[in-house]
């Protein structure tokens, strides 16, 4: 009801009360929970204070994605944001992540958990349509097969394919208008 139609992002942490208490300290709101999901896990669901969305993952029966980085998977998160550099301290606060730009125009941060890449971050542009977000990436081995197999599925090519560092990415909405993007080169391991 008014709410834009959007894929999740979760990240796990120890406990989703603890961290949706202190996501709300940092200036964050929650927007659900914590609840528990039956036996496999506990959750909530909590907005930068910039109000991109995101859940947290208190794993139990469910540690959560088993398979990452192949054609198919989901293999990153990216963070867009009308404030990298407040986004980025209240990231640290929460999980401890560690942001640094990697790239300039645009510009586009790394987001790295323990030494790991864990995400990415770049800035929406002034006036951009669409409020900040955390938007998934999935691997594609055929990035244009993909875009074909969206567009004939009912979904929309937002943004066709093209080139970045480590190969090539595509933005679309699938049917129900939820973006998502493809990319097909590089993953890490």
């Amino acid at each position: 009801m008014g709410e834009r139609t959007s894929w999740t992002s979760y990240v796990a942490v120890e406990s989703a009360d603890a961290s949706a208490e202190r996501a709300v300290a940092l200036g964050g709101t929650l927007m659900a929970g914590p609840f528990d999901i039956v036996d496999a896990g506990r959750t909530a669901v909590v907005a930068d204070p910039q109000g991109a969305a995101l859940a947290l993952w208190e794993p139990r029966a469910h540690a959560g994605a088993g398979l990452v980085n192949e054609p198919g998977a989901l293999c990153l998160n990216q963070l867009n944001t009308s404030d990298p550099a407040a986004a980025g301290r209240f990231y640290a606060d929460l999980f401890g992540w560690e942001a640094r730009q990697v790239a300039s125009g645009p510009d586009y941060w790394g987001i790295t958990n323990r030494g790991r890449l864990n995400a990415g971050m770049m800035a929406l542009p002034p006036g951009a349509p669409a409020p900040p977000h955390w938007l998934v990436y999935f691997t594609s081995a055929d990035i244009d097969g993909s875009v074909a197999g969206i567009e004939r599925l009912g979904g929309q090519v937002v943004l066709p394919p093209m080139e970045v560092p480590g190969g090539r990415v595509a933005v679309a909405a699938d049917p129900q208008g939820a973006p998502f993007a493809l990319v097909e080169g590089r993953m890490d391991p």
